[in-house]
């Protein structure tokens, strides 16, 4: 038995963008144009100058493991709810119908609306928070705003990268769908073989993922020729990655590239990811970015729409 292998990358393979001239409105159309080039190869860029503060990484992810240290039984009080919120147990998702079930839990929570659902999206809801645990809440939320403002700032780039005017991505924004996980991965013992994930192969659903990886490593990328890379952590930077939607709407332009996680390491692993996701009304349509006359491969749909069918495709709950 063994881990499912992947190969070492040379530096540049996966492009590291400063994005701080984004950020303080200095040089915008650089950095703009950084990410546009980046997402059209392996869609998986490092950041660096994000500006979330160290200390408030640190404290999300110290509350976030206090969280998956404990008991099954105390998890349990917060078992992921039909609108996407809470503890997803072990063998609780599998990205692909023959694969086996992933060796990941994740604890879910989004924007805390209150249980209001102003659209009627069956994602929305109220978040829960452990009454055990009574730190995570704050550091989560806080971790969440500053992620989901990174995010906001991409995709201002993006815009201009191709083209547009900075908001184009954002006109539909002001209830958006986005999420937060915590991601505990086991160490993964090598006899359960090369089969078997942490998360198995997939694209991310939505729009585009923010991850803070830890120390520990394990993420691999698939590139154009199906060979599995190694996108090692790099002190200082977030991971992002173009998910389904983006490239839609992009009619394929910005890659959405199948990943996975082989946690070889004998250490437990931790990620603090961000789905970013607009209000579920936005309509995925590269004709409104290309314009009417594009002969688009795929035909529009909202952004509700969409993760709706794929989160029932992914996650056993939400078919019991």
């Amino acid at each position: 038995m063994a881990y499912a292998q992947a190969k070492r990358i040379d530096d540049g393979t996966i492009p590291i963008v400063d994005i701080s001239p984004l950020r303080s409105g200095e040089n915008p159309q650089a950095v703009a144009q950084a990410l546009h080039g980046a997402s059209q190869g392996l869609g998986f860029i490092y950041i660096k100058g994000h500006g979330i503060p160290t200390p408030l990484i640190d404290a999300a992810r110290q509350s976030a493991y206090g969280f998956f240290h404990g008991t099954e039984q105390q998890k349990q009080t917060v078992r992921i709810s039909k609108q996407h919120r809470g503890w997803l147990a072990p063998g609780g998702a599998k990205m692909q119908d023959d694969a086996k079930a992933d060796l990941k839990e994740s604890f879910i929570w989004a924007i805390d609306d209150g249980g209001q659902k102003p659209d009627g999206h069956a994602l929305r809801g109220e978040n829960q928070w452990p009454l055990w645990a009574p730190d995570m809440q704050a550091h989560a939320m806080a971790y969440f705003h500053q992620a989901h403002d990174v995010a906001c700032c991409l995709m201002r780039g993006f815009a201009l990268g191709l083209g547009r005017e900075e908001n184009f991505f954002l006109q539909s924004c002001t209830a958006p769908l986005s999420r937060m996980s915590y991601v505990y991965y086991p160490e993964q013992p090598e006899e359960l073989g090369e089969r078997q994930f942490g998360v198995g192969p997939h694209t991310d659903f939505g729009v585009l993922t923010v991850l803070c990886q830890d120390s520990v490593g394990g993420l691999q990328v698939e590139d154009i020729n199906g060979e599995w890379l190694h996108a090692p952590p790099l002190a200082d930077t977030l991971i992002v990655n173009v998910g389904d939607l983006l490239s839609r709407w992009t009619d394929g332009a910005y890659k959405s590239t199948p990943h996975r996680v082989v946690n070889s390491s004998g250490q437990e692993r931790l990620s603090l990811v961000l789905a970013f996701d607009p209000n579920p009304e936005t309509r995925i349509d590269a004709r409104d970015l290309f314009g009417p006359s594009h002969q688009a491969a795929q035909p529009p749909i909202t952004c509700g729409d969409y993760l709706t069918w794929r989160f029932k495709k992914a996650f056993f709950y939400r078919n019991e």
